[in-house]
């Protein structure tokens, strides 16, 4: 892992396209800016596992996927471009 030290306002460039921009900093909390081709997906980690999940779920149950559920806790699949997301009601 590569560990930059960065101020606001100044940026890393990740390859040709992509730029990582310190928006703010406030505390233990640093607001980050990202610049990226539409082609490549951003995702905080816990997104990125939870539409990781939803895929490998999809796949288990096939092209069968019924909107809601009968379970306490309601879900809903989306489709968008290819990937899938659930919500929670």
């Amino acid at each position: 892992m590569l560990v930059l030290s960065r101020k606001k306002d100044e940026s890393i460039v990740i390859g040709e396209s992509i730029v990582l921009t310190i928006i703010d900093i406030r505390g233990d909390r640093v607001r980050i800016g990202i610049e990226a081709p539409r082609e490549i997906p951003v995702h905080r980690r816990e997104i990125s596992i939870a539409i990781q999940s939803a895929e490998a779920e999809l796949k288990n149950i096939g092209s069968g996927v019924e909107i809601g559920g009968s379970s306490p806790v309601e879900s809903t699949w989306i489709a968008t471009r290819s990937r899938y997301f659930v919500l929670l009601d």
